[in-house]
């Protein structure tokens, strides 16, 4: 039934003006619609829905991510503007901020600026 539907996002945050630069501007999502309920960017095809909330507690744990083909290059590219990377105790983590689990998968994780933890992953 859903497997031919398309898969969309959705994050909350509590600073709409922030959050816009933060996906249209740092990340490069194109915006492709905006009203009092959300911000709605395109991630390569995905629908990404940024909804603005009075308040809101960040969960602990990743809640979007992005398969890159190069994380070395992504997460330089990222640091370049700005974004820091999360080093999570106990986990073997490079220079870069990056983990691997196993051999040829690499992980990487950010916030955004309300606290929603976002990763980068590479598999294969």
């Amino acid at each position: 039934m859903l497997t031919d539907a398309k898969t969309g996002a959705f994050l909350a945050v509590t600073d709409r003006a922030r959050a816009k630069e933060f996906y249209g501007g740092t990340l490069g999502f194109a915006l492709r619609h905006e009203d009092q309920y959300a911000l709605v960017f395109d991630s390569n095809g995905t629908t990404l829905r940024v909804s603005p909330v009075k308040s809101f507690t960040p969960q602990p744990f990743t809640v979007l991510g992005w398969e890159v083909a190069d994380i070395k290059k992504a997460v330089a590219a990222l640091a370049a503007r700005g974004i820091e990377f999360v080093r999570v105790p106990g986990l073997p983590q490079d220079e870069q901020g990056i983990w691997s689990p196993a051999p040829g998968i690499f992980v990487a994780w950010f916030k955004d600026p309300d606290g929603n933890m976002l990763s980068l992953g590479q598999h294969g």
